[in-house]
């Protein structure tokens, strides 16, 4: 893997409007190599905002955005970064094993197929079409194209939604794999047990970072027991 960037992600005072609505508003923060970052907040919180500006999907109003040490957007830094989109970005007329390998060809990677829908737990059933795959089957598949070219860093949208518990369990470990072997992981959530395998977190509500650190750091802060709770005061503390 690549070294020599100060951080894998570097976001500073990044904002975003759709017409009167402010999605994102002044938001820092910066990922490292070898960390699990998760973006921690409720639907309509700016989550998928701020993952597609930092792949250049969407230019910020405000701010600078830098991936791998490169300023975005910035079309040579995405072979090094595998994105996994909230809504699975599939051929549906195209079995598992093929959709995989399509993206393996765009990133230039030679093989990697069976690993990456082994990771996902999906190597039974790689001749299978994927209009024909239950949906947390094809959130799985698509997770395997995003991973399947060993990016630097992973940006996750939402990536368990639809996965039963026990494979959801597993895949955080396999993240947390990763990001020990070198890769920088960015993953958003909703969900609050999620949250608590992750490094780092930055809580994010009406597209404002409330609050960064680790759980314990957050709970510590807030003078509470329990990560929702954190979450709560924090969110009530911004507000007023």
């Amino acid at each position: 893997m690549a070294t020599g960037e100060p951080y894998a992600v570097e976001a500073l005072q990044v904002s975003k409007r759709f017409g009167a609505q402010r999605a994102l508003d002044g938001v820092t923060l910066r990922v490292r190599r070898g960390e699990v970052y998760g973006i921690l907040g409720p639907n309509g919180a700016g989550k998928t905002t701020l993952i597609r500006s930092l792949v250049g999907l969407i230019v910020p109003d405000g701010g600078t955005v830098a991936v791998l040490g490169r300023r975005m957007p910035s079309l040579d830094i995405l072979a090094r970064v595998g994105y996994m989109t909230q809504q699975a970005a599939l051929y549906p007329d195209l079995s598992a094993a093929e959709n995989v390998r399509f993206f393996a060809e765009i990133y230039g990677a030679d093989g990697g197929v069976r690993e990456a829908l082994e990771f996902v737990d999906l190597w039974d059933r790689r001749d299978s079409v994927v209009s024909n795959l239950s949906g947390g089957m094809r959130t799985r598949c698509s997770l395997a194209c995003a991973l399947v070219h060993k990016p630097d860093l992973l940006l996750l949208d939402e990536p368990t939604v639809g996965v039963d518990p026990q494979l959801r369990v597993q895949l955080w470990d396999r993240f947390q794999r990763m990001a020990r072997e070198g890769a920088a992981i960015l993953v958003s959530s909703h969900v609050m047990d999620e949250a608590e395998r992750c490094d780092r977190l930055g809580l994010i509500r009406f597209g404002r970072l409330l609050a960064e650190g680790t759980v314990a750091e957050l709970k510590r802060s807030a003078g509470v027991e329990r990560l929702e709770d954190a979450f709560l005061k924090l969110s009530e503390s911004s507000a007023a």
